[in-house]
């Protein structure tokens, strides 16, 4: 759909950022910057990270949600976002997607967390429900109970940030550098990392497939409009980011008062 149909039926614009393997960390400034400095609504979608990395949401504390000594010795990055959610391990197999939107994106959605989150429910359950049993379970989106799309949050006076991590495909053995959260959700029932995710590869046939799909459902509510990445620092947009890699000390410093 071109602008010019874009203001006959009233849908409003979408930047439309597709990413190759670009390091979480740097797509994490990159949302930021675009919620905090930003007025448009946007669509990140980026294809992998180099390298496994663990993400925690803003007020996560890694002696209670990573095993500490096996990440120090393996030496894993551990970045602590900028949004809530809780904590995950990513590679070059996840699929990340991020909306970021202005308040008036979508019509009579209230800026809470619930609403936000059933509505993006909705829309991916249009683009998965053909490949399994699709639900959104408490914050999580699973196939058949079985959790395969992690989210997190954030909301300002004017804007939201909802992003998503995509588990097309994992190595079991790195979900060992996760303890299990603290807190969790009810449907869990205490399932270990194996019997509690899935992978989309068994449900969905290809990423292009479920990328695809996604545009569909997306196109439903704004007309995509295709933006470079590299575009977006010709902007000149002021940001200071505030996620960032943990240090070596950071971790050594919370293994020890785990042992004291």
């Amino acid at each position: 759909m071109n602008l010019h149909n874009a203001k006959k039926t009233a849908l409003p614009i979408m930047n439309l950022v597709r990413m190759q393997g670009v390091p979480i960390l740097d797509q994490l400034h990159l949302e930021e910057r675009l919620l905090r400095s930003d007025f448009k609504n946007w669509c990140i979608l980026n294809v992998g990270t180099p390298q496994p990395t663990i993400v925690m949401g803003v007020s996560g504390k890694p002696s209670e949600l990573i095993n500490i000594k096996s990440v120090i010795y393996n030496q894993v990055p551990v970045i602590r976002r900028f949004t809530g959610g809780g904590t995950v391990i990513v590679d070059k197999e996840t699929i990340f997607v991020t909306l970021i939107c202005s308040r008036q994106a979508v019509p009579l959605l209230n800026l809470y967390p619930q609403p936000i989150m059933s509505w993006t429910g909705t829309l991916y359950h249009d683009a998965l429900s053909d490949f399994g049993k699709f639900q959104l379970r408490e914050n999580d989106y699973v196939f058949n109970n079985l959790k395969f799309g992690g989210n997190a949050q954030s909301i300002t006076k004017n804007r939201w940030i909802h992003h998503t991590s995509f588990l097309w495909d994992y190595d079991v053995k790195n979900m060992d550098y996760l303890k299990h959260p603290p807190r969790s959700p009810k449907y869990r029932l205490e399932r270990s990392h194996e019997e509690f995710l899935c992978k989309m590869k068994d449900f969905v046939p290809s990423k292009l497939i479920f990328i695809e799909k996604t545009l569909n459902s997306l196109q439903k509510h704004f007309v995509l409009q295709p933006i470079q990445a590299d575009d977006i620092n010709a902007l000149n947009i002021p940001y200071a980011p505030s996620s960032r890699l943990l240090t070596k000390e950071e971790l050594e410093k919370e293994l020890l008062s785990t042992t004291a």
